[in-house]
């Protein structure tokens, strides 16, 4: 494999080892100015009726986990017995509950759900179907276009699936990283490549509308002999899409608790150069057989047809209405995060009864504006009418000094319609939207 990356003018003669702290951008600004001294707007917008066009979706968080991987910083639980895990189940449906009181509603439906974690596939059937049902009786699911579901494919058997599959799941997600035993077992992944294998059978006979696969480029002791047979790995699977995330190292991790032990600044993992060259040989592997690159992260096998109705309505401004343990919410331009421990959620849920909310932050014009411009710029394209309809600006006159440095180095187009990035640009899209940032959202950590 000879694939290489041109740096973005911005990378040139830097470190391009892998270091610790988070390098995806999820969200704008970032969740170090969230605080709680913003739950007050937090609050409030829960009351203010929503546009009547501004889609609403639900993400809902599953905290548990069989193992927790070296490289994972959400906030996961190993070691819930069933009576905790009903308890939970109980929490999340009374949060909804409370949700529902509020005029934010304006007696919208969603239209997308998201089951995130953690494992959403670590619950069983019947606390699965338990949940979901809770979840409908006070918001319909009548009108949603998709449901997400992530699972690791150690947790997985042809009834849960089933079970999956009947309470509504279209878009199945699978966290399979890697197909390597060796890689998966050094990573603290749970699962092994012969349950891979089983799980994406068993999904496939049961019928899910869309089947999705990660992978994740540069883990630890990942070769590039690996990576290629990953690729080809992935391709004779033929799912519907798939996404790559480049490893990072955030500093909740075992793998910077490690680094931290043994005083070192560099992550044992590949470095920027080589995680980029392994992402593009994908998307170019993946290309040659006809799937279409659809973000920064992901290659659909009919573009024109496998929509991912979660990121597309978020990265437009859609409300998030999110639930679960330390999960992210977005109302009314306003974001919120609830309490980041599972003891004191459920006790302000089910006891106090109150909302969990931990930290808020209500976000400006310029703000949304960037926001919703990053986002997208994630997808290699951004549409200029859409900005000067919603926004009333010109993004490439408002952000000239940028677009036009990228323009002239030659990873960008820009024309009256649209701003189109090139494959090398799109690889490290993340690092390149910093430079849009406001001057007192830069250089901080993105947590």
């Amino acid at each position: 494999m000879t694939q290489t990356v041109r740096p973005l003018p911005i990378l040139e003669g830097r470190d391009h080892d892998t270091k610790a702290g988070n390098y995806f951008v999820s969200n704008y600004p970032p969740f170090a100015y969230w605080t709680e001294a913003g739950l007050g707007e937090a609050r409030d917008a829960l009351d203010v009726p929503p546009p009547a066009d501004r889609p609403l979706g639900l993400y809902v968080h599953i905290p548990f986990c069989r193992k927790r991987c070296h490289f994972c910083y959400f906030k996961v639980y190993t070691d819930r017995n069933a009576a905790a895990i009903k308890q939970y189940i109980d929490a999340v449906q009374r949060e909804l509950a409370m949700y529902a009181e509020h005029d934010f509603l304006g007696g919208r439906k969603p239209q997308f759900v998201y089951f995130g974690g953690g494992t959403p596939s670590y619950l069983s059937a019947a606390q699965l179907t338990e949940l979901t049902d809770g979840l409908k009786a006070v918001l319909p699911w009548d009108e949603v276009e998709e449901v997400t579901f992530e699972c690791e494919p150690g947790t997985l058997n042809e009834k849960k699936l089933q079970a999956i599959r009947d309470f509504g799941v279209t878009r199945l997600s699978f966290g399979i990283e890697n197909f390597n035993d060796h890689i998966l077992e050094t990573n603290g992944r749970a699962h092994l490549s012969k349950q891979v294998y089983a799980a994406y059978e068993w999904a496939r006979a049961v019928g899910f509308p869309q089947i999705n696969i990660d992978l994740i480029a540069g883990m630890l002791e990942e070769t590039e002999p690996n990576w290629i047979d990953n690729i080809r790995k992935t391709i004779e699977l033929d799912p519907d899409m798939v996404t790559i995330y480049q490893m990072e190292v955030p500093f909740n991790t075992t793998i910077f608790k490690r680094m931290k032990e043994e005083g070192k600044l560099t992550a044992p993992v590949a470095d920027w150069d080589t995680k980029r060259a392994w992402v593009k040989y994908a998307f170019d592997e993946l290309e040659k057989v006809g799937y279409g690159i659809s973000s920064a992260y992901t290659a659909a096998k009919n573009p024109d047809q496998t929509r991912f109705v979660y990121r597309d309505h978020l990265w437009h401004g859609a409300d998030l209405l999110a639930l679960g343990v330390s999960s992210f919410g977005h109302i009314n331009r306003t974001h919120y995060q609830n309490d980041k421990h599972i003891e004191s959620y459920v006790k302000t849920v089910l006891d106090d009864g109150r909302l969990p909310l931990q930290r808020g932050y209500r976000i400006n014009d310029d703000e949304a504006l960037i926001r919703e411009m990053i986002l997208q710029m994630k997808t290699g394209k951004l549409e200029r009418d859409y900005f000067r309809d919603k926004f009333d600006v010109d993004i490439v006159e408002h952000f000239a000094d940028v677009y036009r440095q990228y323009e002239q180095a030659g990873f960008l187009t820009i024309d009256d319609k649209r701003i189109t990035l090139q494959r090398d640009a799109m690889l490290q899209v993340d690092t390149m939207l910093h430079e849009f940032f406001l001057p007192d959202h830069r250089g901080q950590r993105y947590v």
